[in-house]
């Protein structure tokens, strides 16, 4: 049995899209779960669409998410050259064996020609065949003249083609619905199509994963393959990611890429974690994944055939899931650049204020707008106090508020514990409920109906000296 080898094979045209990205990570978990080898090739042919520094981006964001390659243009492997560019004789090379097999002919057909000679077919140009049939020593004649040309693929006019992909079986295409399509332009490069199959076989990919959106190029990859004698690989074709039921994600829409997501603070491994449930089930109820999970669970059996409809609601509970697993150390230093934004004072507890913000967090880019009352209290009224589920009003929260400020003025141990103990106390004393006091504790100490972590947290985070200066706040307003 071969080796599984499959690869990820993105073009550097700037961000990496998420629908990208969960291709490179199916192409991932299908190969190590295999035991196989995960390989990476730039397919840059179309040196128009190239951005400066996009190679640098494919590179850093499969890092970062933990998806690691064996093959490469930067390590290297049996088979480099690994980016497209550099491997430009090849696939001139194989044009040239396929004409002579008959698989492919040289077309001189100008702009100007092809655009009288493609008849127009529900509004798409489709070539005429007009050099298809040129005899070998015309071609020639044409070469020696100096006239620019393309290579094309020599499709049948008749019969079927059948592929078999994993996920969609077998499917059938009427070869009288192919258009010979260019393999080599007129400026010596190839394109994606002739090209990918080209460096599929020399690389000896056993699995191709791609889009959905490729099945229809699917039947003239498998002609290629039949017209060289080689054997054609496992197709996966992966269900288009969409925004909604009409409009897919999109690089030219704006659509999120993971730099984005990455830069709102969502975790690595939950942005891999939602995409790998992007078109994939997994057996059982299980949604919370590790990258070294995937592995183990990944079967391609669970792809579906209709599209994935991006949820970025899901997004966030399988994102906060993961940062209530972190350790306090890592999510302390996850959070800080974000609390940093909204916090300038460094007279607070950081350290109680992450252990608050981190099962109430979902993404890490939300944290500044809850923090804004840490460095200044907003302005307020008595009408803050009016609570009818808390049942406090402005008149039993001075005097909550007034015993509060007695009991926390005198308070040695001015911790989280420490506060806790002595408020708690107080409450039993009053012999009322919690909420009757801590409710009121909150809003006096922030200026707002809500915030992460309650009176004690917010206490323990602020200090005794604030904390104090805020009750007197409070209550002058109370007393108004």
């Amino acid at each position: 049995m071969k080796p599984v080898r499959t690869r990820f094979a993105p073009s550097p045209t700037g961000y990496m899209h998420i629908g990208n990205l969960r291709t490179a990570l199916y192409a991932y978990l299908i190969a190590k779960k295999a035991k196989g080898s995960f390989i990476l090739r730039i397919e840059d042919t179309d040196r128009s669409r190239q951005v400066e520094g996009a190679d640098e981006v494919i590179f850093s964001t499969l890092k970062d998410a933990g998806l690691f390659w064996d093959e490469g243009p930067d390590v290297g492997g049996p088979y480099a050259p690994y980016t497209q560019s550099e491997r430009k004789d090849a696939y001139l090379e194989g044009a040239k064996i396929l004409i002579e097999n008959g698989g492919a002919y040289y077309c001189f057909c100008s702009k100007d020609e092809l655009d009288r000679r493609c008849a127009k077919e529900d509004g798409a140009a489709r070539y005429d065949g007009h050099c298809r049939d040129l005899s070998d020593g015309d071609a020639n004649d044409l070469l020696e003249r100096g006239l620019p040309y393309v290579i094309r693929q020599k499709m049948p006019k008749e019969g079927v083609t059948v592929f078999s992909d994993l996920v969609y079986g077998d499917i059938a295409v009427d070869n009288s619905e192919l258009e010979d399509q260019i393999l080599i332009k007129s400026d010596g490069m190839p394109t994606y199509n002739f090209a990918n199959v080209v460096d599929d076989h020399a690389m000896e990919i056993s699995h191709v994963i791609r889009g959905n959106e490729y099945l229809s190029s699917a039947p003239k990859y498998t002609l290629l393959y039949r017209a060289f004698g080689w054997d054609i690989p496992a197709y996966i074709h992966c269900p288009q990611v969409m925004r909604d039921h009409q409009h897919k994600l999109s690089k030219r829409d704006g659509d999120a890429s993971y730099q984005d997501f990455a830069e709102k603070g969502f975790l690595p491994e939950a942005i891999i974690n939602y995409l790998a449930l992007l078109g994939w089930s997994p057996k059982g109820e299980k949604e919370i994944f590790s990258l070294e999970e995937l592995i183990e669970q990944f079967d391609v059996a669970g792809m579906a055939k209709s599209p994935a409809i991006f949820d970025i609601q899901k997004m966030k509970y399988i994102n906060a899931e993961h940062i209530r697993a972190l350790s306090k150390e890592q999510f302390m230093n996850s959070a800080m650049p974000f609390i940093k934004q909204a916090v300038s004072r460094d007279d607070i507890d950081f350290a109680v204020l992450s252990e608050t913000l981190q099962p109430r967090c979902e993404f890490f880019a939300d944290i500044p707008d809850k923090l804004g009352f840490i460095d200044a209290l907003p302005e307020y009224g008595s009408f803050l106090f009016f609570n009818r589920k808390m049942k406090t009003s402005p008149d039993t929260s001075r005097e909550v508020l007034t015993a509060a400020l007695g009991v926390l003025e005198n308070l040695g141990d001015f911790t989280k514990d420490g506060v806790h103990a002595a408020l708690f106390a107080l409450i039993e004393r009053l012999g009322i409920k919690n909420g009757l006091l801590l409710w009121p504790l909150r809003a006096a100490l922030s200026g707002l109906p809500s915030t992460p972590g309650g009176g004690v947290e917010l206490a323990a985070i602020l200090g005794k000296e604030e904390t104090l200066a805020r009750l007197k706040k409070a209550l002058a307003v109370l007393r108004q």
